[in-house]
């Protein structure tokens, strides 16, 4: 038995030697939203092709945008499994914080294919986006998105680069309610004017026109105000 011991003993060392090393994580708000980017990318790691075509970009999106955005998933204005499931129990500080970060990030977004709608369609969605239809009451998306389609401060998304099935299900949500924003909900009531037809050559429209050079949002200013519509998550700022 001595023998034995003798033996475990100097066995020991070279044991512990050979049991892996845990690495030490960073305590970093990039590693705590690792799981954020996986579908959303970021600026070293972009998300994979078949992600493009379904979750939106969410680097350089105004802070105020992404943060009311995180609130309506944990609220459940928003249906979406895993968001709610990844914010639930967030606070709205660390909400806010999420938001800052991504709001300063850049990531190019892809031209992807225009979708095979006749020309008449895809000039239809043109015309929505830059003009509207005054006889539907639909203002041109530009109106509040931007002449750039980039959003502007503090909390108007941009719409350049979306992909396409994204804006589809957005529209989409909106119609049938598992959408939602704080009232007056501007875009609830603009898809409910949009025909399926119209949603289309929006969608499509949208998600094969190429991102401006510069596309951060537009200040605050550049927006005419007021806006066609009312809009509960774009109030008018204060004087």
């Amino acid at each position: 038995m001595r023998g034995l011991s003798c033996f475990v003993l100097a066995f020991l060392p070279a044991l512990a030697a050979a049991q892996p090393v845990a690495q030490a994580v960073p305590d970093t708000l990039a590693q705590r939203v690792l799981a954020c980017t996986a579908c959303h990318g970021s600026p070293t790691s972009p998300p994979a092709r078949d992600s493009r075509q379904y979750f939106p970009r969410i680097a350089g999106k105004p802070a105020g945008y992404l943060y009311n955005q995180l609130i309506n998933f944990r609220e459940g204005r928003r249906q979406y499994p895993q968001m709610t499931w990844m914010v639930e129990h967030l606070s709205d500080d660390y909400l806010r914080e999420i938001a800052e970060y991504f709001s300063t990030q850049h990531i190019a977004a892809p031209v992807l294919d225009r979708a095979s709608l006749p020309a008449a369609q895809l000039a239809r969605g043109q015309m929505l986006v830059t003009r509207g239809d005054t006889a539907l009451g639909v203002p041109a998306c530009i109106a509040c998105h931007g002449e750039r389609l980039t959003g502007a401060l503090p909390a108007i998304p941009g719409l350049a680069g979306l992909p396409r099935d994204y804006i589809n299900a957005q529209f989409g949500a909106w119609r049938n309610g598992t959408r939602r924003a704080h009232a007056p909900d501007c875009m609830a009531t603009i898809a409910a004017r949009l025909s399926l037809a119209d949603v289309a050559a929006v969608s499509s429209w949208l998600a094969s026109e190429a991102q401006p050079a510069d596309p951060s949002p537009a200040p605050a200013p550049a927006l005419k105000r007021p806006l066609p519509l009312a809009c509960g998550s774009a109030p008018a700022p204060q004087p």
